[in-house]
């Protein structure tokens, strides 16, 4: 008879436990919703104080554990401008950090003073007149695993089903809420300039390899050759295309020198912006579109996690 009660109490306990982890996952967003839309950005102009990270997306947690423990009350915001599926993982860039300000608002200079003692740059991001975007609840830590794997699809979907060019891709942890933000136009304004100096330097070395390879009338696979590889896996063609977001108003190159590697390249061949359904409505109305936005092709992938700690921002 003990026998039993005590298989009884462990098959009770062993319910209660798994109907505990069931609750827990409901609670943090395992049954929600994910609605993607194009409208106006959840939020206006920004300041930001980041750090830049080049290597895989999974190791930006340190980053948003910084960022927070400097000031706890500010959002957490990450930037990220790679396909971590086809871009080697320690090639993947991304800036995380903080909002300082937003709208009319500006920063103190005590609060830019401090994440500047702690090697934080401040970069300020417009608000752009439409994104691609959604919304997660943010309730616990299993919210971010849940999110980065429910929401990022649904965002490749969308976005390659309307052939848009939308990116980078922005994570913005809001009160209990994580907003994912993909612009629409401006885009070049939300690359910081370390983005630009890695590609300049990736430029140089796809350059002086087709230098050496137009010489010599043949790729012999030098040592330099090497360097090309690691570079960009894709052909020499490739690797000599880099992966900016084109034109913007930082004084970025005028030629489009995208890589089917990069981000920027959201959508397929060409669709106009005024066949969008605008769903989302965001604080800014609806203001028109960048002319220059170019649509170009995508290629769906998977997302890392990152992990700030919830109650930090």
């Amino acid at each position: 008879m003990s026998d039993l009660l005590l298989l009884g109490l462990i098959g009770g306990l062993t319910l209660l436990l798994l109907l505990t982890l069931l609750a827990f996952a409901g609670y943090s967003g395992l049954l929600a919703g994910v609605a993607v839309s194009a409208g106006s950005p959840p939020i206006l102009n920004i300041t930001v104080a980041y750090k830049f990270h080049m290597g895989p997306y999974g190791e930006t947690g340190r980053l948003f554990t910084e960022s927070c423990s400097i000031s706890p009350k500010l959002r957490s915001i990450a930037v990220y401008y790679d396909n971590p599926h086809m871009v080697p993982p320690d090639k993947c860039r991304c800036a995380v950090g903080s909002i300082l300000s937003e709208g009319e608002e500006s920063p103190s200079p005590e609060l830019i003073d401090l994440y500047q003692k702690f090697g934080f740059k401040v970069f300020s991001f417009p608000a752009p007149s439409h994104v691609v975007t959604a919304t997660f609840p943010y309730t616990t830590i299993l919210s971010i695993w849940l999110a980065t794997r429910r929401v990022h699809p649904a965002l490749d979907t969308y976005i390659k089903e309307r052939k848009l060019c939308a990116h980078p891709r922005l994570e913005i942890y809001q009160q209990d809420q994580i907003h994912f933000m993909c612009p629409l136009a401006r885009q070049g304004d939300f690359y910081v300039p370390e983005v630009k100096e890695t590609e300049q330097k990736w430029r140089g070395l796809a350059e002086a390899i087709d230098a050496q390879v137009d010489g010599t009338g043949a790729d012999t696979m030098s040592d330099t050759s090497s360097v090309s590889l690691e570079v960009s896996p894709g052909s020499r063609e490739t690797s000599v295309a880099t992966l900016s977001p084109g034109a913007s108003s930082r004084g970025w190159d005028d030629g489009d020198t995208r890589s089917e590697h990069s981000y920027s390249e959201s959508g397929a061949s060409g669709s106009s912006f005024e066949e969008l359904d605008l769903e989302g409505e965001g604080p800014l109305g609806e203001p028109q579109l960048d002319p220059e936005t170019e649509p170009l092709g995508t290629t769906k992938w998977p997302w890392q996690a990152s992990t700030p700690e919830k109650g930090k921002e």
